[in-house]
């Protein structure tokens, strides 16, 4: 069976970001650009990192800023992410960007982080201090995936901290997408070097670098290639212009005097946008990158000209030594100007090996575009997300035992109440809070209504039929019999008698958004007025929706829909169990149970006992109404082969643990593929509590009963994470299960479905003489 996740929608990103000069920063934005255009639904923003006492004009993409020194700043950042609903926190990991020597103030936010975290880890260091380690060992553990940029890296993440390597993705740092490899004579003259051979260096400068090293090279260089030209792009780092000022580059600048190379030694004293670096390299014949320190673990200078197809003379630093290797570039020893002179006069010397060089370059440089690397950053996300819900599940039921829900787990699979807790009391104040004197809205941001979505007649319907179940045989108790009668104006409203069709949405200000609704739209409305018709405790109301319902009911024989026709059938059944001297209804009910007797005899196949060729949405309503109608009239063929159809989709929606599992509706599952695990919708969970109730009524089976509990425990977190979708604070339903957490806005729809199941379980189990309490809460105004 394979695992799918729902799409991203937000990214984080975390690390320092333009406009702060540092390479780091110029990756971070990078990143960001390269995994939006892989994503372009997916909005994708950045938490950036900042120095003390600096303010940057961050662009838009930049959502929140991070105080390095403030760690409740980092507190903070945590909630924010949660705030958001961010998908997934990529985290760029540098020792030195977060305020302290090792990076541990990190830590705070990793810890309060809730959804998976990818780190990218840009050093990688073999021999690491104690407090290095051990702040790596904690983002380690906080992060579900690990990118390194260099096999070396890898391979020192696997022996220094035991991370078995499938944890770990390689994915080389990015380059810019260049259209064509160019000569680097065409991009000379912006430079001031027409005619010159020119040898390149660009980065933030500061010590350890070596350009000193170059420049001792460059007497022996100028005696054979008169023309040549070092060019040293980049401005000072900025901690060291806070510290020492130019005092390095200007010791730079006295020693090419003291060698007599002046006028061979150009420094290019400023931090140079992309379009300006790129035609820097375009005009370099050779670059140089004559580092000090073996332990440098990426370097980007060095990633964009090679892919740039730049023939490369380096020091043996582990990014170059990997890079470079097998006669991809030239290594030479560290602090050793006369073997950095020898190698660039060879290479000038050999036209055909320097152009074989660069041609091999930019080859490999295509999988390093930035194009590439946000595809491979997105399968990275996605396999996080997938390792997160594997993660999740054990953690969180243990976390219910401890808290004693599993308890409830276990009573619901045995059968067994407990005063009333199987079943939690009905609680209609989030419900209360999406009604106004419209109807009920469709959305809610959290627990907050959304009135940007306005209103729509198949939430409307569920709540009148809600409605109709909480009153029915009694006196409307507030504010059930508030929800009845603006539920049931709104339905009458949204019935067009002309079209005899109902339309669906309707905008805020109460303007119909469509002239008719969807056929299922259609289909809902029918089965609520069906079941006010049948149920409702005034008899005006029941005569009220009978008559509606003559001139509703017939219009759905002209709808394709198979899910219309279902919910028209439950709607009709329970009219034709008040009134059964309906010829009009029965002969509907006969012609839409033909129909889907009919759809699943001709669609059913070995494995698959199914009405269509895609099992999708609202799945179970389908055999439901198939065994209630076959019960009704009387026809057995309809009701053992509805009673198949539910048996076989009762076995594809349990998971390998035994719990119930949904089909996912990002995909859903058709014939002969793979079926969608995620995202489990409410509304699956309550049509199959509804349809093994019925098969429970039908066939006197405790099975049935049992596996309705089954359901109904995925609301309470027997499901895939082990999270509870049911808030008992609000009273409302979260709107389904992602693969890594749930979904935390609590919209009419899973709502509906909450109350709507709960109250249907609580009824059959008190007629089994479970002797469970009166469960219907008021609302405190």
């Amino acid at each position: 069976m394979k695992s799918s996740v729902s799409p991203l929608h937000r990214i984080a990103f975390l690390g320092n970001h333009p406009p702060r000069m540092c390479g780091l920063a110029t990756f971070t934005g990078d990143l960001r650009s390269a995994v939006a255009g892989a994503l372009p639904d997916a909005e994708c923003f950045v938490l950036a990192m900042t120095e003390s006492g600096a303010s940057h004009a961050y662009p838009p993409e930049v959502w929140l800023q991070i105080p390095e020194h403030d760690t409740r700043a980092y507190c903070r950042a945590a909630e924010f992410l949660g705030e958001v609903n961010a998908d997934i926190l990529c985290v760029q990991h540098e020792y030195g960007i977060f305020g302290d020597r090792d990076g541990e103030r990190v830590l705070t936010l990793l810890e309060g982080a809730a959804m998976p975290v990818v780190a990218t880890l840009h050093t990688v260091l073999d021999h690491p201090t104690r407090g290095q380690f051990r702040v790596m060992e904690e983002v380690i553990r906080h992060a579900g995936r690990l990118v390194v940029m260099t096999e070396r890296s890898q391979r020192i993440l696997t022996s220094v901290h035991n991370v078995r390597a499938d944890r770990i993705t390689v994915i080389p740092h990015g380059i810019p997408d260049m259209p064509a490899e160019t000569p680097p004579t065409g991009h000379k003259a912006e430079f001031d070097a027409v005619g010159r051979t020119v040898l390149l260096t660009f980065g933030l400068l500061s010590p350890g670098k070596g350009i000193e090293q170059a420049i001792r090279a460059m007497p022996a260089i100028v005696a054979r290639r008169p023309d040549a030209l070092y060019l040293v792009v980049g401005a000072t780092h900025p901690n060291i212009l806070r510290r020492d000022g130019e005092a390095h580059r200007d010791s730079l600048k006295r020693l090419a005097a003291e060698l007599g190379v002046s006028d061979h030694v150009r420094f290019l004293d400023r931090f140079v946008d992309l379009p300006t670096l790129t035609r820097a390299i375009a005009a370099a014949d050779i670059y140089l990158t004559p580092y000090l320190n073996e332990a440098q673990s990426v370097s980007g200078t060095l990633a964009y000209s090679f892919g740039m197809g730049k023939a490369v003379v380096s020091t043996p630093y582990w990014h170059a030594a990997e890079l470079l290797a097998e006669g991809r570039g030239v290594l030479v020893p560290f602090t050793d100007p006369p073997a950095i002179a020898a190698a660039v006069v060879g290479l000038l010397a050999d036209p055909d090996r320097l152009r074989a060089m660069r041609e091999t370059a930019y080859t490999l440089g295509h999988d390093m575009r930035w194009s590439r690397i946000g595809e491979r950053y997105r399968a990275v996300f996605d396999q996080a997300r997938l390792e997160a819900t594997r993660r999740a599940r054990p953690q969180q039921l243990k976390a219910t035992a401890k808290a004693g829900g599993a308890g409830v787990v276990a009573s619901l699979r045995r059968g067994v109440s407990s005063q009333g807790g199987i079943v939690p009391p009905v609680n209609l104040a989030h419900l209360g809070q999406l009604l106004d004197a419209t109807g009920l809205a469709q959305h809610a941001t959290l627990a907050i209504i959304n009135r940007a979505h306005g209103y729509c007649v198949d939430d409307n319907a569920r709540g009148l039929i809600l409605a109709t179940q909480l009153t029915a045989g009694r006196a409307a108790p507030s504010p059930a019999g508030d929800l009845f009668g603006i539920t049931a104006a709104f339905v009458q409203h949204a019935w067009d008698a002309a079209a005899g069709r109902f339309r669906n949405f309707m905008a805020y200000d109460r303007r119909w958004l469509e002239a008719a609704g969807s056929d299922d739209s259609h289909g809902r409305a029918v089965w609520a007025i069906g079941t006010v018709a049948a149920k409702a405790a005034d008899a005006s109301h029941r005569a009220w929706a009978y008559g509606l319902l003559e001139r509703a009911a017939p219009p759905v024989l002209a709808l394709t829909s198979q899910r219309a026709w279902a919910f028209a059938l439950l709607g009709i059944v329970e009219s034709l169990a008040a009134r059964p001297e309906d010829l009009r209804l029965a002969r509907l009910r006969t012609a839409l149970a033909e129909r889907l007797y009919d759809h699943l005899r001709g669609n059913r196949r070995p494995g698959w006992t199914w009405f269509e060729e895609v099992v999708s949405y609202d799945n179970a309503r389908l055999p439901q109404a198939l065994i209630a109608a076959g019960h009704q009239a009387g026809r057995p063929e309809w009701v053992a082969l509805g009673i198949e159809a539910l048996d076989w989709l009762c076995q594809a929606q349990t998971a390998e643990a035994g719990h119930f599992r949904p089909i996912g509706s990002e995909g859903f599952w058709r014939r002969d593929g793979e079926r969608a695990v995620f995202d489990q919708q409410p509304l699956e969970a309550a049509a199959t509590i509804s349809a093994c109730l019925e098969a429970w009524r039908v066939t006197g089976h405790d099975v049935w009963l049992t596996e309705a509990q089954r359901a109904f425990s995925w609301f309470l977190g027997d499901n895939d994470l082990g999270q509870p979708l049911y808030d008992a604070r609000t009273g409302g339903c979260c709107d389904g299960l992602l693969c890594d957490r749930v979904n935390g806005n609590q919209g009419a729809e899973s709502t509906l479905a909450f109350l709507m199941a709960s109250t249907e379980l609580r009824a059959a189990l008190t007629a089994t003489s479970l002797n469970l309490a009166d469960g219907f809460v008021q609302v405190a105004e």
